[in-house]
């Protein structure tokens, strides 16, 4: 009986022991991947992305770059049917999510070392409206990342007149209960009316007839073609564009409503057209034809032959639509389809072409059997072949997952107590070490280039890690650059119980996507905060206790190199040059607002020229690029803060503070000729930038 007792004994030992090692190597990984889920999910609320025209790569594991559509619904029900299996095993998703932004960065072309000095100043270039006392010599847009690809913002301007949404709504005071005609009662309360906020237009030149002009009882992010403005709403149900020809009497011209389970993700306007996306969450009982809108009375309906796919079975919950429009009609012109899963993706757009990444993890069941090949002196051969036969089955990553338990689970019920306790240790410890070595191989980002003018792929390719924003991309002589960080928290590689160590890369990619060249392990045990390129130079910040900044030389594309390192307290989380020699950061350090002027004139010995802390906890800045503004005829920049709005000198290579507007909750800034408008949720403030006195202002309220 002893005998029989110490037997079931033993077996709950090791069922115990059993369910250690498996909650490290599999549900850990699962939680993990959960947690970035939801992560993703969070992150894709407040931000608006950027549509673009593509065909979709395949991802997870086989080809990468192979792409179909559809051949009819039953062809859609059968891939769902595939992909559905494995959609709770996914680490993340690759859809265009939210996230960082909307992600436009401009192509440079080759120009001398004194053109250089415009790059990055997209934002405070004159647009050419001629002259005449009426008419403004320059105009500035908010800050943009492509001169001639405007992005929505909440404010526009066409050098006359300013339109300006407020993000805020209003709580107006209840009616008498009388007048409405409702008694009082115990058991029900009356909800007090709310209105959004509006769209302003604002008389803006001359700035001493500052007034407001008209109210549009719509809000939302905005763009402006050709006396079109285009507000996409709040909501994100809806586009309407308005004719604006008559500032005092905007009309209503056109408007796109989607329909039932369909989102509105971003859009750009791009040469006189306007490019968005919508997501739909995939029905898997009719998945398509998809029927996204409705414009001009018309329902966009789109066959389920016209959806890509990759070839490669992919989670997949979310098909996505990249339409084309007209800001004059409202028409749709062009439209593709494919599917993914809502998560996180980057977009960044040159001259003639579109770069789309998606971030997935590699394959997990390749790498962990490679980790068992490589330790095959604690794994038994028969482990090992398991795990190699398991690779070839054509099953869902989730099912491989599964029968990885069972494997694992079998040989843990074979170990003794000692060899159990062994084994849990060195897995554990040896993964450490395989991690730091293999990492790249499981976490990538895939890279679709597509070719403006006529919206085909033109090229694929894939990176390890990720990218922080669009300012980790950018194109030069046919060249593509991304910075990415791979590991560390909220990454797809599984920790095992520990949080995975960090490290930074910049690859180069040609013309058809393959990596010619790569620094790497920057900032070890760190991630990217901020990225900048400019012709054939990189600066690169990372973070964790104080701030490397980096300076790569890429003149060489096969061949980048590091140039010099500056470690400083704080971080940077947006780099602006502000001439050739000079870069500009804001960020933190401890809990104020920093700005850091960096000489880059060698290359090789970064200084930090000067700093100035700001007694501001918080800058819009730090949010959306959208909220800077550099006006290099004057050689100041503007920045919001919580507590006000302020205009910084940068001239002799120093920062000064210009002058601070502390009345007004400021948003954003323009110029109208050498006029400052700086524009906050309850006035505008006009300054004259001769002399920084205030001309004139408006109540918004």
């Amino acid at each position: 009986m002893a005998k029989k007792s110490t037997s079931k004994s033993t077996v709950k030992k090791q069922n115990s022991k059993f369910k250690t090692i498996v909650s490290i190597i599999v549900l850990l990984v699962i939680l993990d991947a959960a947690l970035i889920y939801m992560y993703y999910q969070y992150k894709t609320l407040p931000r608006p992305e950027i549509p673009s025209p593509f065909d979709f790569p395949a991802i997870i594991s086989g080809d990468t770059s192979a792409v179909e559509k559809f051949t009819s619904e039953d062809d859609f029900k059968e891939y769902l049917a595939k992909a559905g299996e494995s959609i709770m095993g996914y680490y993340g998703g690759i859809g265009l999510g939210i996230g960082a932004a909307e992600v436009f960065e401009e192509a440079v072309p080759s120009m001398t070392r004194d053109m250089a000095l415009d790059v990055g100043l997209e934002a405070t270039k004159a647009l050419g409206l001629g002259g005449g006392a009426e008419e403004p010599s320059r105009v500035s847009e908010t800050t943009v990342q492509v001169t001639g690809i405007d992005e929505p913002d909440i404010v526009k301007t066409d050098g006359k007149e300013i339109y300006y949404s407020s993000r805020n709504y209003y709580i107006e005071p209840m009616p008498f209960l009388e007048e409405i005609d409702i008694k009082p009662s115990t058991s029900s309360r009356v909800a007090p009316n709310r209105r959004y906020g509006s769209t302003q237009a604002i008389k803006a030149f001359p700035p001493a007839d500052l007034d407001l002009d008209a109210q549009i009882e719509e809000m939302g992010e905005l763009l402006l073609s050709n006396n079109i403005l285009i507000i996409f709403t709040n909501q994100k149900d809806k586009i309407i564009g308005y004719d604006v020809s008559d500032p005092l009497n905007p009309v209503e011209k056109w408007q796109v409503n989607l329909t039932e389970r369909n989102y509105l993700e971003a859009a750009r306007l791009y040469q006189d057209k306007i490019y968005f996306i919508t997501r739909t969450s995939i029905n898997s009982v009719t998945p398509c034809p998809l029927k996204p809108l409705i414009y001009n009375g018309q329902e966009l309906n789109i066959a389920c032959s016209d959806i890509y796919h990759p070839v490669t079975t992919i989670p997949a919950d979310t098909t996505y639509t990249v339409l084309a429009l007209d800001p004059q009609t409202g028409n749709i012109t062009a439209k593709t389809s494919f599917i993914g899963t809502l998560g996180q993706s980057i977009i960044y757009m040159s001259y003639n072409s579109i770069f789309v990444t998606y971030t997935y993890p590699g394959d997990f069941i390749a790498y962990i059997s490679d980790f068992f090949k490589q330790n095959n002196d604690i794994i038994p051969s028969w482990v090992i072949e398991k795990m190699n036969n398991l690779q070839t089955y054509d099953i869902s990553d989730q099912a491989k997952m599964t029968e990885f338990a069972s494997v694992m689970e079998k040989f843990m019920l074979s170990l003794s107590e000692d060899e159990s306790l062994k084994i849990e240790n060195e897995l554990t410890n040896r993964m450490d070490d395989y991690a730091t070595e293999n990492n790249r191989d499981l976490e990538k980002t895939g890279i679709v280039k597509i070719k403006v003018s006529d919206l085909s792929v033109t090229a694929t390719g894939n990176v390890p890690g990720k990218p922080l924003n669009q300012f980790s991309l950018d194109e030069y002589n046919d060249n593509l650059r991304i910075a990415t960080t791979i590991g560390g928290r909220g990454s797809f590689i599984p920790t095992f119980g520990r949080v995975g160590e960090s490290v930074n890369d910049v690859y180069v990619l040609d013309k058809n996507l393959k990596i010619s060249g790569a620094v790497k392990d920057l900032g070890k045990t760190e991630r990217i905060y901020s990225v900048r390129f400019i012709q054939d130079k990189g600066y690169v910040v990372t973070f964790r206790e104080t701030d490397p900044f980096y300076v790569l030389d890429l003149s060489n594309p096969k061949n980048p190199q590091l140039k010099g390192e500056l470690k400083i307290p704080g971080y940077s989380s947006y780099l602006h040059p502000i001439t050739a020699d000079l870069i500009l950061g804001i960020g933190k350090e401890g809990s104020n607002v920093k700005l850091s002027l960096f000489d880059v004139a060698d290359p090789n010995n970064p200084t930090e020229k000067d700093k100035y802390m700001l007694d501001e906890y918080w800058s819009d800045i730090l949010n959306t690029h959208h909220a800077f503004l550099l006006d290099d005829k004057f050689e100041v920049f503007f920045l919001p803060g919580s507590r006000g709005g302020y205009i910084f000198n940068y001239n002799n290579e120093k920062l000064s503070l210009e002058t601070a507007v502390s009345d007004i909750r400021a948003q954003r800034a323009i110029f109208i000729d050498d006029y400052l408008y700086i524009i906050g949720e309850d006035k505008i403030v006009v300054l004259d930038e001769k002399n920084w006195q205030r001309i004139n202002e408006l109540d918004l309220q």
